[in-house]
């Protein structure tokens, strides 16, 4: 096991550097946006004098590198600063927002992973039937639409004729079987999104064991074919399973965005939108910064549980 935590040290300090790299870049982007925070508040009638001491009283006026490493301290600190459009902590906006997005990820991965998992079996078990090109096609249609466009169809298809909500209204006090009905339509948009891809690698994986010389030991036993792939196959196929799930989980969290803004859903993403609208840098850069973490933190998972799920990796020699 001592290479494994070795692993995990290894992958947690270049995770480190990473998100450093990540928030240099966020800070970079977020003063090429169009447009200034403080002429916005004042007006197209303000003086430079009124905008010269609003930048000043907001902290606009000091050197990048300055506001960056005052920034940074007070990230690490747990403070993203104040919204420049309400002055809210950021904190505080982000954490009504974040168990919002955390529930539609979670939601869309409950549908998706055994629905895959099922279908990649079930078209490796089938290989080249109907099913199995069905199933194909289908995937790739899926992945080929861009995620807005999977979500209006879905509107047309299901909230006009009245059978779920197309707009998101979440409220306190709702029950939670409330919840899941108001969620299914974006939930199911990221489902049909992310499914293709780790249908399609479950498959792949599966089939590529199958050829292997204790796959056809097991057949030559007399094992029925479901048999084969549950017990023998899938078992060794884990670890790219385990890689594109956990690639697919950070989608989730992260690729909400278009999703949210679609179905005006009270999450991440929405709020990230209607802050770069506003030029409200500190929540723009939070968020981006919360939305990378999540990507690493999982790449991270990725790698741990590929190497524990794999016994050549566990017990080298």
């Amino acid at each position: 096991m001592a290479h494994v935590w070795r692993m995990i040290a290894q992958r947690l300090a270049l995770g480190f550097l990473t998100l450093f790299v990540v928030s240099l870049l966020i800070f970079g982007a977020t003063e090429l946006l169009p447009g200034d925070f403080a002429e916005a508040i004042l007006g197209q009638s303000a003086t430079p004098e009124t905008i010269a001491a609003i930048r000043r009283d907001l902290g606009l006026d000091q050197p990048f590198h300055t506001r960056y490493v005052s920034w940074l301290g007070g990230v690490l600190q747990g403070d993203f600063g104040n919204s420049l459009a309400n002055g809210q902590p950021v904190i505080e906006l982000i954490t009504k927002r974040l168990g919002n997005t955390l529930f539609l990820a979670l939601y869309a991965a409950a549908m998706a992973v055994p629905l895959s998992l099922a279908l990649g079996i079930l078209a490796a078990l089938f290989r080249n039937s109907i099913f199995d090109r069905m199933s194909n096609a289908l995937a790739l249609t899926s992945i080929s639409f861009p995620e807005f466009f999977v979500a209006y169809i879905l509107i047309l298809w299901f909230a006009q004729s009245g059978m779920f909500p197309s707009i998101v209204r979440l409220s306190e006090g709702i029950s939670f079987g409330e919840t899941l009905y108001r969620c299914f339509l974006p939930a199911l948009t990221l489902t049909l999104v992310v499914t293709a891809h780790m249908m399609r690698m479950t498959r792949a994986a599966i089939i590529n064991l199958l050829a292997s010389p204790y796959i056809e030991m097991a057949r030559l036993k007399g094992m029925s074919p479901i048999r084969v792939i549950l017990r023998h196959a899938l078992p060794n196929a884990l670890a790219p399973i385990i890689n594109v799930v956990a690639l697919n989980l950070a989608y989730l969290i992260t690729g909400v965005v278009v999703v949210e803004v679609v179905f005006v859903y009270p999450g991440l993403g929405q709020l990230m939108v209607d802050s770069v609208s506003r030029r409200d840098i500190p929540v723009v850069q939070a968020v981006a910064l919360i939305f990378a973490s999540a990507y690493v933190l999982l790449n991270l998972t990725a790698d741990v549980l590929s190497t524990l799920s794999n016994p050549r990796l566990m017990h080298r020699r």
